[in-house]
């Protein structure tokens, strides 16, 4: 992934080697000579990442220049160097916004992985942007039921404080909405909410995303990064899937939150840190306690204000809101024209089970944007889509009124037959069913999500 890279040192011979490392991987270079010239380039180069010299005699020092970089550009990524830096100035780069410290000399190696993860971060932001842009705002809770209306009351209440909150709910429902709502009001959402899928990161590298580490503390750590809680500094810290996360990266995490500190794998120094915790599950965390599988000292922590978020089946009354907020955003994404909604599509609607919750139903309502034309959904399109997802819980299409199942509709429905099978013999866990199933976590999760697939909606006891 490339990115327009600024380099600001006084050292000429300097920014000709980092020139040349940085343009052999396709990065677009500008230079800058100290940090009076640095706020000038940085502006008309737009630099996505700025590669920062600490010290540059006579004029402003790299802290200053850093200050006033992040006062002009608050998402940009600033990576400090330095030959001579000292614990103080390195607490304070973080605190100013700093995204990475370079030790000199530097390595090519470890300059082209810290961009290379800047660049990575730039581009999510920006993605996110547009995003955002493209829906207008996806980030609202909808749902003018009393269930929903108790959420946002919850929300409202406890945003604005530094308290941990636990967020459960179904998968699919919208926790990460709830923690970014929770975000969004606090007074830390001037800087942006850190997120961190605790299934999704293989084990041996939990602990590593969540408190960064040195150079050399484990093999392919060719360079010193930040982890979750450095980057979440004065900020919010999302841990979402919370009750995957093994025995010892809880104790680590237990002890952050006693403390306020941590020491990165293969360091020596204690960093503190002012993170507001929010965790997310879909399990019943008091149970894996009684089964030893969660630390009961660390779900007390982080169960302070707990705020449940309800499945779709138990507000269906809300649908109509939901897809009128959905449509039009799902068809500005797909480039189609947005549909509306019969009252008999509602109907056949509400009628179905909704096991991938919100999520499913976006998946449904961008097949029904794409596949059909643009007259308004009827019954019969509802039914022959969900038909290939799970059963409806009572069809109020006639038997002899049923079309015949597609083939397509016909593999999903036996593909996602044996992936609650899986999860069924797996008692739940969503790793061993990958095995069984001969495929990897990642792709089974995006299986799962694409076909409405829940954990919860097996026979797991």
């Amino acid at each position: 992934m490339t990115a327009r890279v600024l380099i600001v040192d006084d050292e000429a011979n300097l920014r000709r080697m980092l020139r040349a490392v940085l343009e052999a991987e396709g990065h677009e270079v500008f230079e800058a000579a100290d940090g009076d010239a640095a706020l000038g380039a940085c502006r008309a180069c737009d630099a996505d990442v700025v590669l920062l010299d600490l010290a540059m005699p006579p004029g402003p020092d790299g802290l200053e220049t850093l200050e006033h970089l992040r006062r002009e550009h608050d998402d940009l990524n600033v990576i400090m160097m330095s030959g001579k830096a000292t614990l103080a100035d390195a607490v304070r780069a973080t605190k100013l916004g700093a995204l990475q410290f370079l030790e000199k000399p530097l390595t090519p190696e470890s300059v082209l992985s810290t961009v290379a993860a800047a660049a990575e971060l730039s581009t999510a932001r920006a993605e996110n942007r547009i995003w955002r842009t493209q829906l207008g705002g996806d980030d609202e809770i909808v749902g003018p039921g009393p269930a929903m209306t108790a959420v946002r009351a919850q929300i409202a209440q406890v945003a604005g404080t530094a308290t941990r909150v636990l967020v459960t709910g179904e998968s699919g429902t919208g926790k990460e909405l709830v923690a970014r709502a929770l975000h969004r009001g606090s007074p830390r959402s001037k800087r942006p909410m850190v997120s961190l899928n605790c299934a999704a990161v293989p084990r041996d590298l939990l602990e590593s995303e969540l408190f960064g580490h040195e150079r050399g503390a484990f093999t392919g750590a060719v360079a010193k990064r930040q982890g979750r809680f450095e980057l979440a500094h004065r900020s919010t810290l999302f841990l979402d899937e919370i009750g995957d996360m093994h025995q010892d990266a809880q104790a680590k995490l237990l002890r952050v939150l006693e403390m306020g500190s941590f020491t990165r794998l293969g360091g020596e120094h204690e960093r503190e840190v002012d993170v507001r915790v929010i965790a997310a599950t879909n399990k019943d965390l008091s149970r894996e306690v009684e089964r030893g599988a969660f630390r009961e000292d660390l779900y007390f922590r982080l169960n302070v204000v707990p705020i449940a978020v309800p499945p779709l089946r138990e507000r269906v009354g809300d649908l109509p809101a939901l897809i009128a907020h959905l449509a039009p955003r799902i068809a500005a994404r797909c480039t189609r024209h947005p549909r509306t909604f019969s009252s008999e599509a509602l109907e056949q609607m509400s009628q179905h089970h909704w096991p991938g919750n919100v999520r499913e139903l976006a998946n449904v309502v961008e097949r029904l944007t794409i596949l059909g034309g643009p007259e308004s959904v009827s019954r019969e399109e509802v039914a022959a889509v969900l038909r290939g997802s799970v059963a409806l819980k009572a069809d109020p299409v006639p038997p002899s009124a049923t079309a015949q199942p597609s083939l397509s509709g016909a593999l999903e429905a036996y593909e996602a037959r044996l992936i609650r099978e899986a999860l069924d013999q797996s008692g739940g866990n969503v790793s061993a069913a990958a095995r069984s199933l001969q495929t990897d976590r990642a792709n089974l999760h995006r299986r799962m999500r694409r076909l409405g697939v829940s954990r919860d909606d097996t026979n797991v006891s």
